[in-house]
């Protein structure tokens, strides 16, 4: 069954594998990223692009009628009110295709799980000492 299942090795062969429309939307959305994280490692991580630093950041995947972005439950629940007017779950939101990206929005979001990375880490070494 899970034989034709697409694995992919990096995030440009993910984003390539989507109509024209919503790779430029995914160009974007990792773009952003990448200026609100920029010392996170991109990797590929349940499948869907991942940005790390001290741990998972943030995930994103694209659907047939929304982009899922997967800050945790955390970064959901800090921009709670923001994030209202989307679907969404405790650690996701649906952001829809055919809107408008909240582009500002997502780059606030990605630098509180930056701090917030960073915080926990700073944490765990103090408590080792």
């Amino acid at each position: 069954m899970e034989e034709n299942k697409i694995t992919f090795k990096s995030i440009d062969e993910y984003i390539l594998n989507f109509p024209p429309e919503v790779q430029e939307i995914l160009v974007t959305l990792r773009k952003v990223i990448k200026e609100s994280a920029p010392d996170a490692e991109e990797k590929m991580s349940w499948q869907m692009p991942t940005f790390a630093l001290h741990g998972n950041l943030v995930h994103f995947a694209a659907h047939k009628n929304h982009i899922g972005f997967y800050p945790a439950p955390s970064g959901i629940d800090a921009f709670k009110d923001e994030l209202s007017e989307y679907k969404g779950a405790k650690g996701s939101v649906q952001f829809p295709i055919k809107k408008p990206m909240p582009y500002e929005l997502i780059s606030r979001i990605v630098k509180f799980r930056v701090a917030e990375n960073i915080k926990e880490a700073e944490d765990k070494v103090k408590k080792t000492k």
